[in-house]
């Protein structure tokens, strides 16, 4: 089934750019952009082909996301405001 194989395809991706990240802060590793670059073009083509398996728009999504956050933080993200965030 493609799309399960492209939502494991996100996870596995997103794991592995928190990989890097978590290596950097806690391994005493160089955080190389270059590699971030590459694992978020990953993520992005599987996020792209779950989209489109789903006759889903990326444009939309991104519009329902920035719709979402001005609904969820009306003045901006502050962690005051995420703290106290009924949803």
């Amino acid at each position: 089934d493609q799309l399960t194989n492209y939502c494991l395809g996100v996870a596995g991706e997103a794991g592995e750019v928190a990989d890097i990240i978590k290596k950097a802060i806690y391994h005493g590793h160089v955080l190389s952009p270059d590699k971030i670059v590459e694992e978020l073009g990953d993520v992005l083509f599987y996020v792209a082909a779950i989209a489109s398996t789903l006759h889903i728009n990326l444009d939309e999504i991104a519009e329902k996301n920035v719709e979402k956050l001005l609904r969820r933080y009306p003045e901006g993200f502050s962690q005051k405001a995420s703290r106290e965030r009924a949803e």
